[in-house]
Formats: C-alpha cells, sequence, structure tokens
C-alpha cells in the first residue's frame, strides 16, 4: 500500500458523531457537522450524516459544492463569512451562512433575488476571542437591516470562541450570548431558531453541568474526528482519538552522531533548531513524509519513536533501533496535523469499514 498515507476509520467515526449527537440531543442542542478537515469527502459527510447529523458546515464553498457534486442533499452552512467574490455560489450551494459584514450580506440578498432562493443568515457576535464577530453595541443595527433585506431569513446568532485567543467558552459568555438572543427578540418580535454556542472547544461547558441558556447549537468537527475537545486536547470519555492514522515509511535508517557539527544557523523551516540531548550515537531513521505533506509538530508517536526534526519532505526519527528500510511507522495526527495531511496531494486516502 503506498506511503505516506491517512487511513480512516469510518465505524470509528460514525461512533463519534453518532454519541456526540445523542448526548447534545438529550440537551436540546443539534450539532452541525464540520467537514473542512476532511476536504467535504463525501464517504466521511455521509457517514455523519448515517449517525445523525442533519446539517453539514465548511468554511469553503469549494468542499460544500463537492459534496453536493456528489449528490449530498443535507441541509449546508458555510461556517465562515463569505467572499464577495463567491456569493453567487454560496447562494447556489449553501443554505445558511456566517456573517459578520452588511456589505456581504446585502450581496448575498442580491444573488439570492436572481436566484429566485431563500438564503439563511447567522449574525456572529464578538464575544472576546477577536477573530469574527460583530461588536455587542453593533449588534441592534445589523439585525435591524438584515430583517429588512428581501430573500434573507435571519436565522440566529451565534459566537465563536478558543480559535485565535484561546478564549474557553465559559458560563459568563454564554449567558452573553443567551442574553442577546432575548434582547433581539424582545426588541424586534421574532423568533431566533438558532442560538450557536461555537465548535468542539464547548465540550467541556456542555458536559460538566452548565447552564445552558438559549444555545441550542454547536458547529463540531475536532471533538468528532478526534474524539477530544481543543482547550486542552483532553479525550472526550467515550469516543475514540484514534479513528485517523497517518503512516510514512522508512527510506534510511542509519547510526549517526546524536549532535549536529558544524557552525549552525537556521533550518528551513525553523529559526531555532531543536538540538537533540542525546549523546554519543543514535539510531535515526527518516521517514519519507514532511511539511508539505503534515504538520510534524502535531504527531503523537508510537511507543519508543522520538520526532527528531523534520523538513519540506523528511521527517527524522530516533528509536532504540534502526527501523527496516520500506518499513512503516503510524502516528495519530492532531488537528493541525489532520488538515495539512487531508489537504496534501502526496499524501493517500485510505477509508476502512462501512459506517453505519
Amino acid at each position: 500500500m503506498s506511503s505516506p498515507r491517512l487511513e480512516v476509520d469510518l465505524n470509528k467515526l460514525y461512533h463519534n458523531a453518532r454519541t456526540l449527537t445523542e448526548r447534545l440531543d438529550a440537551k436540546g442542542i443539534a450539532v452541525t457537522g464540520v467537514t473542512k478537515a476532511f476536504l467535504g469527502h463525501p464517504d466521511i459527510a455521509n457517514t455523519l450524516l448515517k449517525a445523525g447529523i442533519h446539517t453539514l458546515g465548511d468554511s469553503r464553498i469549494e468542499n460544500i459544492k463537492v459534496m453536493r457534486d456528489a449528490g449530498i442533499k443535507a441541509k449546508m452552512m458555510l461556517i465562515r463569512s463569505p467572499m464577495l467574490s463567491q456569493v453567487k455560489e454560496v447562494v447556489a450551494y449553501a443554505d445558511i451562512s456566517l456573517n459578520t459584514e452588511l456589505e456581504l450580506i446585502r450581496a448575498l440578498s442580491h444573488a439570492a433575488q436572481h436566484a429566485d432562493k431563500i438564503h439563511g443568515v447567522v449574525l456572529m457576535v464578538e464575544l472576546g476571542d477577536l477573530r469574527e464577530g460583530i461588536m455587542k453595541a453593533d449588534l441592534h443595527a445589523v439585525v435591524r437591516e438584515t430583517l429588512c433585506l428581501p430573500n434573507i431569513q435571519l436565522k440566529g446568532i451565534g459566537t465563536n470562541l478558543a480559535c485565535r485567543s484561546g478564549i474557553i467558552p465559559d458560563t459568563r459568555n454564554m449567558a452573553q450570548l443567551s442574553a442577546l438572543a432575548d434582547a433581539i427578540e424582545a426588541s424586534f418580535s421574532i423568533k431566533l431558531d438558532i442560538v450557536s454556542g461555537g465548535n468542539s472547544a464547548n465540550a467541556n461547558w456542555v458536559f460538566n453541568g452548565s447552564e445552558l441558556g438559549r444555545v441550542n447549537h454547536l458547529r463540531l468537527g475536532e471533538a468528532i474526528l478526534l474524539g477530544c475537545e481543543p482547550t486542552e486536547r483532553q479525550a472526550i470519555e467515550g469516543l475514540y482519538s484514534d479513528a485517523f492514522s497517518l503512516v510514512g515509511e522508512v527510506i534510511e535508517s542509519k547510526i549517526k552522531p546524536a549532535q549536529a557539527w558544524g557552525e549552525r544557523a537556521q533550518s528551513a523551516f525553523s529559526e531555532a533548531p531543536p538540538i537533540s540531548l542525546s549523546q554519543g550515537s543514535v539510531s535515526q531513521s527518516i521517514l519519507a513524509l514532511g511539511h508539505q505533506d503534515t504538520d510534524p509538530d502535531g504527531l503523537n508517536t508510537p511507543p519508543g519513536i522520538v520526532i527528531r526534526g523534520a523538513s519540506s519532505d523528511h521527517l527524522v526519527i530516533e528509536a532504540k533501533q534502526c527501523l527496516p528500510i520500506g518499513s512503516e511507522v503510524r502516528f495519530q495526527p492532531n488537528y493541525s496535523a489532520l488538515v495539512r495531511a487531508m489537504t496534501s496531494p502526496f499524501v493517500s486516502k485510505v477509508l476502512n469499514g462501512k459506517a453505519g
């Protein structure tokens, strides 16, 4: 089998998606399954749908188009603010989009009129992480104009935390989101269908018995795919953390000095090249795997193996003994490593199992 390759266990993904969907449904929270890490791969997307997820979300309209072209008819949510240059495609392929700019919502309205479609909008609110979001003081004005735009339906409000600044979803900021939903409904005499509390980083807040308030929706990627929550990368009880494996092949295996020699400067990918703490000689192997294929810092190694460095297409490891040429090493990727491996054209994707 060719390598490097990313192996996907559909049965484990099905279990994770179904388990989370059932647990959250019991709390009145709907799940949008986020597909961006696997580029909208139709087989993986269908696994999430078979597990009970009804809405799929992606940050790139190109991935949503892939799923539509594959015949997937589920509700689609664009989870990044649309690009002005893509509003026609957004209206054509997505049912709902997350928005923060009135200029873009006006453009969506214009495109929706031409397509004779109704496009749903969720307004994202800034609650501290300083990525996307309307400031609270400006929210009512944006709601007021959004409600007046033809072919646009205000579906709700939402927020995003933990992605840029690591701000944790907690009782305080989630209560602020609930209060904003209540205030909008009271001011405009409307009902918001969606109050989206965030992403997989909300797992601890939800499952630790917090008061959920108005939050009735989450956008989950990492929790489903890797069975963990992103703030501390802690495993979520009852989920698989090894649904994805990245496999690399050994192309060199030698006994070499532990320490490099010569005058030091920057390496290809680091201003401060790592210095091995080992002394004497070590068993060093090189895998045909590098920065063009994945995030080497995001690979969890099997016992007895340590990653010592990486370049574009070489991954240097130490092991207790030299590994045979042509042998393979299997890693568990974190979210960053998974996204880059899935994106790389040099990494084969192998799907195992038939979920559902």
